[in-house]
């Protein structure tokens, strides 16, 4: 892995033994010269640990909100999204691993005033960094991140949540929105099929929530792995007492990718997931499956549609000035007023 162009990285210390332990995620890499972290894209060099992964870009498009997902946040806008490298989990389900569990780090990198300007050139007030975990390019991002917002427009996250504390109050400040993903509320579960840890994510989710910022959440049900209905109700149980009742819950299909065989979730599987949700939380949304239900956003008050979903077709029929249109109900979707 060349770091010719590699930006120094930041929470990173030099031992006693002369290795560098790097502490942006809780995972605490300890390296020594030419090593590469679990993230694939911090590497301790005979200068110090740097962030090779540092402007190098996987891919960027601009998608609906609705894509990150996020249902609660703006429905319909357009927000340019950009991915870079590498992940600190290693999920054998991942359905992005061509791009997390690898590293391809050739050429000049972008600098972050490059993207900035692509991102505002091409018409969106938002930007994501997502496709594969940002927060292992946190320099970047927060870089990225600063740029965005002194231009007047703002910035989403898409994580695992998985960083520790000090660099996360570094960030969120910065972060408008973020759909974080809870994969199980079993701490084994993480540990055999992420190589992570449950606590720092929950840990992440709260401290986002506190920081101001929105937050939704998604759940990927995987077939005899995390799809046991007590274990669906434990995370929107939790959901409603640490981030509150009105966080929407995104319950989304797996399919076979990667390392993963299981077969791909059942409908059913996921309609009643969602049921076993919607008893504790107000709104529960489902993904990659062909169904009508969890797809709208409803008032929890009079049953008045607000935002109308149609695959990536999105208009917003109930909603007036950020109220509810029927009943006057104060809604929980982040809009523009009109």
């Amino acid at each position: 892995m060349s770091t010719r162009y590699a930006h120094p990285a930041e929470y990173a210390f030099k031992r006693a033994d002369g290795r560098w332990e790097c502490r942006l995620c809780p995972h605490h890499c300890v390296l020594r010269e030419g090593q590469v972290g679990i993230c694939h894209v911090r590497v301790a060099t005979a200068g110090g640990l740097v962030a090779a992964g540092y402007g190098h870009i996987s891919s960027s498009h601009i998608d609906p909100m609705e894509k990150k997902p996020l249902y609660h946040f703006h429905p319909g806008e357009p927000i340019f999204s950009l991915g870079g490298w590498g992940c600190n989990f290693g999920c054998a389900f991942c359905q992005n691993w061509t791009i997390s569990q690898a590293a391809e780090l050739r050429g000049v990198p972008s600098t972050a005033a490059d993207i900035v300007k692509s991102a505002l050139g091409s018409g969106c007030r938002w930007v994501a960094y997502t496709y594969n975990e940002p927060l292992v390019g946190f320099e970047f991002v927060r870089d990225c991140s600063r740029l965005v917002r002194e231009a007047g427009a703002g910035n989403v996250l898409v994580t695992n949540g998985f960083v520790e504390e000090a660099p996360a109050a570094e960030l969120l400040p910065l972060t408008d929105a973020l759909n974080v993903d809870i994969k199980s509320m079993d701490e084994s579960f993480y540990r055999r099929q992420c190589r992570g840890r449950l606590a720092p994510v929950l840990r992440f989710c709260r401290q986002a929530v506190a920081a101001g910022c929105h937050v939704e959440i998604t759940n990927l049900i995987i077939p005899a792995l995390n799809d046991a209905p007590g274990q669906i109700e434990q995370l929107a149980v939790w959901i409603r007492d640490n981030l509150g009742a009105a966080t929407p819950l995104h319950l989304s299909a797996y399919h076979p990718d990667y390392k993963s065989s299981a077969e791909a979730t059942p409908p059913e599987i996921l309609l009643q997931a969602h049921d076993i949700c919607r008893r504790h939380l107000a709104y529960v949304y489902l993904g990659n499956i062909r169904t009508t239900r969890g797809q709208d956003t409803i008032c929890p008050g009079c049953g008045h549609t607000w935002v109308s979903r149609r695959g990536y077709e999105v208009t917003v029929p109930g909603l007036r000035d950020g109220v509810c249109a029927k009943c006057g109900r104060k809604s929980d979707v982040v809009t523009r007023s009109r």
